[in-house]
């Protein structure tokens, strides 16, 4: 049987390049800053991104932590979107871990917050209230139909951050797909940010990890935080390795699971028994709601399971498809077949 595996681009295995520089890499223990191919790809990373400098982690929550610790004292207060990965999928950890106080926003369905909505949710400087220390953006907006958020309005939440003396924190698992998708380098949809992380276990390929970058200081603080949480690796240039192949080899050719994203969504449009906001399938995310009352998400996973089709059920009718390296054109073509079988 076939298998096409759509859940997530995190299930994502090592190319053979990637397999192969990992086998050969120069290590050192990095607590002690001494991996060659750590510092390489840290170095690497902060370049693409137009930072002085970057921290290798070993998940996009760990970065998301760091930073959190890294901008925040005990009490502070970050403005967040309600669909945020931050929000919804790290556990609390900015307020378990961090002692943050996370003051949630309706996200637009394009993944943006309305700006006056963020200026509106500014704590005033008083006594009775959490000092409002950050605002946490997310590009692309995993739960927004995976939407690149535009580097105007990155601009905008900058300049707004900026008159209320705030810092802005990106969480760009995904940055590589928001860049790719706009046809603009990453490191423009950096520019705006005080840090930012992204990965490279998604998309591009590498078995583990992601980066933070920021300032030189910031990036010293964020080192302390890794530590703490438990993120200080040894010899962890054998992993640094495939992620320096990801940024070499697996960048540009993310518009091809851009493409087949959008193939798969007019396939699903055309069969009439999917709902799909066909407008915003702009990177490798499409959520698809069943439009029968009848069949739940759930039942109609499993059912797609028998195709050897791989969904995850995001609500009650309600599933994603992510598009990856591992999926073609003719696995589109297969999966909107399934699709049709499982509905009838």
């Amino acid at each position: 049987m076939r298998i096409v595996d759509l859940r997530s681009d995190t299930i994502t295995r090592p190319t053979e390049a990637m397999r192969v520089a990992m086998a050969e890499a120069e290590v050192g223990d990095d607590v002690f800053g001494e991996d060659p191919t750590v510092n390489k790809l840290e170095k690497m990373a902060a370049e693409r991104l137009g930072k002085e400098a970057a921290l290798f982690v070993p998940s996009g929550t760990m970065g998301n932590m760091a930073s959190l610790l890294s901008h925040c004292v005990r009490g502070d207060e970050i403005i967040v979107g309600d669909q945020s990965h931050m929000y919804i999928y790290e556990q609390g950890g900015s307020a378990a871990l961090g002692g943050i106080h996370p003051r949630a926003l309706r996200n637009e369905p394009d993944g943006t917050i309305d700006l006056d909505c963020i200026e509106a949710a500014i704590r005033p400087d008083d006594i009775h209230h959490p000092r409002t220390s950050l605002i946490v953006l997310e590009n692309t907006h995993n739960r927004c139909n995976g939407s690149p958020l535009s580097t105007a309005y990155m601009r905008r939440v900058r300049d707004l951050a900026d008159g209320h003396g705030l810092k802005v924190h990106v969480d760009g698992a995904r940055i590589f797909n928001s860049a790719v998708a706009q046809g603009v380098p990453a490191r423009e949809l950096a520019a705006t940010a005080d840090s930012i992380t992204f990965c490279i276990s998604k998309g591009l390929a590498a078995p583990v990890g992601s980066v933070v970058c920021g300032t030189r200081d910031f990036i010293a603080r964020a080192r302390r935080a890794r530590k703490v949480l438990g993120g200080a690796m040894r010899q962890a240039g054998v992993i640094a390795a495939a992620g320096i192949v990801a940024l070499n080899e697996m960048v540009e050719r993310l518009a091809e699971d851009h493409a087949n994203a959008k193939l798969l969504g007019e396939g699903l449009l055309n069969t009439g028994s999917f709902e799909i906001a066909r407008e915003l399938i702009k990177t490798n995310i499409v959520y698809v709601g069943i439009r029968s009352e009848d069949l739940t998400s759930q039942a109609f996973v499993a059912r797609l399971k028998d195709e050897g089709v791989f969904v995850l059920p995001v609500g009650p009718r309600q599933i994603r498809a992510v598009t990856q390296y591992h999926v073609t054109t003719e696995d589109i073509g297969y999966t909107v077949e399934a699709f049709k079988k499982a509905v009838s």
